[in-house]
């Protein structure tokens, strides 16, 4: 079959919307129309070559849409089905998965870096050539094809742009409070960046109901935000001295938990510094991979707990249905997330956007 996907074929550059030809699928191969798609800084990452991956690629990993068909050995979804696209499939066997660890999933990891869905090959074509899956989702198409593990079947009743934007933003955040740090009802929280990640951190930790809940970014506006969200103090970085302040406002001993969503080294230093002595740090941001961070060695005594969490600890099988009944039930904030919405003709625009910093979330939907 052919189908229209936006092209990555060489680092800042421009992506081309080009038609590409999709090869059968495989006995575990999910095909799903995609009816909407996010657009997330890890995709721009790659446009800009921070993020290496081999090209030509489809980029794309927040996406919503249909089944289509399936393998022979599908059993977890059906055709007709609405499905969020998990970036994260995984075997279910694997020294790691045995382990309850998706996210380290051994064939995941060894063939997403290269391109590859889990069994090491890729399902698209462009004019006979091989065009690569960006973490096995590829979602800036009007079709993709994924492993049954990555489909996640929800309810009809959640809009497809709501939906995709479940499925790495939403989670990520939601997750590291909820699953991951299982914050308790109470605690002082700090999220430090206040873009999807971190709003979502914000308003999980309403969700849980959390004591104070303070925010620290630059600049009224997103400050402002990060109110909607749930913050009930908030720390303009700019102006003030936030160790300071986030002790000022408990206890002089720092904040229970601290969640650094901004992703620079200045952020990841102030996390250690702002969290209490036995409280813990969630690191949910990140740098190039071969960037040193400095850490004052004293800031990491008081037997403090540090951990690094990539996609919430989610299970997406159990996360993304409980998430849209959250937002169905008026719980989870999705729509506020949404600040643009557009064609995949205009793909190129929106990343304009996302690189200076404009909005909160873009959404291409796709008819």
């Amino acid at each position: 079959m052919q189908f229209r996907a936006a092209v990555l074929n060489r680092v800042n550059e421009s992506l081309s919307v080009d038609t590409l030809t999709m090869a059968p699928l495989s006995a575990t191969d999910v095909l799903v129309r995609i009816r909407a798609t996010g657009l997330c800084h890890t995709d721009l990452e790659v446009i800009q070559g921070t993020l290496a991956y081999p090209l030509p690629i489809v980029l794309g990993h927040e996406g919503a849409g249909i089944v289509e068909a399936i393998g022979r050995e599908v059993t977890a979804v059906s055709v007709g089905d609405h499905v969020i696209c998990s970036w994260n499939p995984h075997c279910g066997h694997c020294f790691y998965c045995e382990r309850s660890l998706p996210i380290l999933c051994e064939p995941y990891t060894r063939h997403q870096p290269n391109g590859f869905l889990l069994d090491g090959t890729s399902r698209l074509r462009r004019h006979g050539e091989t065009v690569h899956h960006f973490f096995t989702t590829s979602t800036h198409a009007e079709y993709t094809v994924i492993p049954q593990s990555g489909a996640i079947r929800v309810s009809r009743d959640i809009p497809f742009d709501r939906a995709c934007i479940i499925g790495c933003g939403v989670v990520t955040g939601v997750g590291a409070v909820v699953r991951k740090a299982k914050v308790a009802a109470g605690s002082s929280v700090v999220v430090i960046g206040c873009g999807a990640v971190g709003l979502n951190a914000l308003q999980a930790a309403k969700l849980v109901s959390a004591g104070r809940i303070i925010a620290v970014d630059v600049g009224p506006a997103r400050l402002e935000r990060a109110v909607r969200f749930g913050a009930s103090d908030t720390i303009d970085a700019s102006n003030d001295d936030v160790v300071e302040h986030i002790r000022a406002m408990t206890q002089g001993r720092g904040a229970d938990y601290v969640f650094e969503a901004a992703g620079n080294k200045a952020t990841f230093r102030l996390s250690v510094e702002a969290v209490r002595p036995g409280g813990e740090v969630v690191w949910l941001g990140k740098i190039n991979v071969d960037e040193d961070v400095s850490f004052r060695w004293g800031s990491l005594m008081g037997e403090k707990r540090f951990v690094r969490s990539s996609y919430g600890d989610a299970h997406p099988s159990r996360d993304f249905p409980w998430l849209v009944e959250a937002y169905l039930d008026g719980r989870l904030m999705l729509d506020e997330l949404i600040t643009a919405r557009i064609g995949l003709d205009d793909i190129n625009a929106g990343f304009g956007s996302l690189a200076r910093g404009e909005g909160i979330r873009t959404v291409v939907e796709i008819e």
